[in-house]
């Protein structure tokens, strides 16, 4: 018999399980939870064959197909858990807790492997992630990074997470920069994926009794994905800092990021020529010209200065005025040594609050 364990629970125990999604390739690809692996019980081709009989011959030929389809595979798949288990205990699912995760499951119990089935499947989960991402998941400190383009937020922010600061990085999560150019090169994540990135992070996050976390001055929309009011507000009411840099720094960082990866492949010249269509007509025309004629010549850093001088900058001049109170100022020129001042900046107040309270 089967033991299912229900969402709830899931999401107070400590990470010492391996989730296991044995929905097909395509189902996972799309939106899966945080941290499962896949191991699929049908791919897309059979998945859509097993429909196509459930259609136009019923549920019990549909049933048959699918277990001549399943049964070569069995000792792959329970080799599979194995393999991503070890140590762990396996938590099977699939779309809502139906016939693939019960028979993925009671195959494993008959193979020996001691499986757990989540209760509803995805859509539970999801349905979890709706209910309970809100206001009541957020640090009580959150430190914003505001600054322009290429100052070098995102490098703080990588920083800050390995040197294992508490940060919620939005462009992690939504899979794009945040610009027009943001998802070269990247696999944008659909607002699913975003939601449920966002919460596991927060829920770590609040556990913790030293709860604060760093995050970009990100707009209501990344890419395709919205933002949570609850978010837009608790950046407002943030600690602000200042991240500046000088332009060249600046200029390099962008062409490191942006031009060095992907500037071989075959895509690149269409995707970045694409995106900038999507603004030339916003810039004036000298300065559209030159940058058709710096990509044409592939004078990237060229192209990456003049639109940093004629079209990011001169946007950007007023976004800090949305902000009321204080702005600390950052000097990203160093990586290093920025991601430093942050966090002295809160040593220094978590000091402070604690000699408030023993006063």
């Amino acid at each position: 018999m089967t033991r299912d364990i229900p969402v709830e629970k899931l999401a107070k125990q400590e990470k010492d399980y391996v989730l296991i999604d044995v929905r097909s390739p395509g189902e996972y690809k799309e939106a899966t939870i945080p941290g499962a692996v896949n191991v699929p019980l049908f791919t897309d081709e059979e998945r859509a064959e097993i429909g196509i009989a459930y259609k136009h011959r019923g549920q019990k030929e549909a049933k048959w197909q699918g277990m001549h389809l399943v049964s070569p595979k069995l000792p792959r798949l329970m080799e599979q858990i194995k393999e991503h288990t070890t140590g762990k205990q396996p938590v099977v699912f699939c779309w809502r807790g139906g016939m693939r995760s019960l028979s993925m499951a009671t195959f494993a119990q008959f193979s020996g492997l001691p499986v757990l089935r989540l209760t509803g499947g995805y859509r539970a989960y999801r349905q979890h992630v709706n209910e309970h991402l809100t206001a009541a998941l957020l640090p009580d400190v959150l430190y914003v990074l505001h600054g322009m383009t290429g100052v070098g937020k995102t490098h703080i922010l990588t920083q800050l997470a390995a040197w294992e600061q508490h940060v919620l990085d939005l462009e992690d999560y939504a899979g794009h920069r945040g610009s027009v150019f943001g998802s070269i090169g990247i696999e944008e994540k659909n607002q699913k994926m975003f939601d449920a990135l966002l919460y596991e992070n927060l829920l770590e996050i609040k556990k913790n009794d030293d709860s604060y976390a760093y995050m970009e001055a990100e707009s209501r929309r990344i890419g395709k994905i919205v933002l949570p009011e609850f978010l837009v507000e608790g950046k407002r009411k943030g600690i602000h800092f200042s991240v500046e840099a000088p332009l060249e720094v600046r200029v390099e960082r962008l062409y490191e990021d942006y031009i060095i990866p992907y500037q071989d492949k075959g895509w690149f010249i269409q995707q970045v020529t694409e995106a900038f269509q999507a603004i030339a007509r916003r810039m004036e025309t000298s300065a559209r010209n030159d940058c058709y004629r710096y990509l044409v010549e592939r004078k990237y850093r060229l192209f990456i200065r003049t639109l940093l001088q004629t079209y990011y900058d001169p946007r950007y001049s007023h976004k800090e005025e949305e902000y009321e109170g204080e702005f600390i100022h950052v000097d990203a020129s160093d990586i290093k040594q920025a991601a430093k001042q942050l966090m002295e900046y809160h040593a220094d107040k978590k000091r402070k609050s604690k000699k408030a309270r023993i006063s």
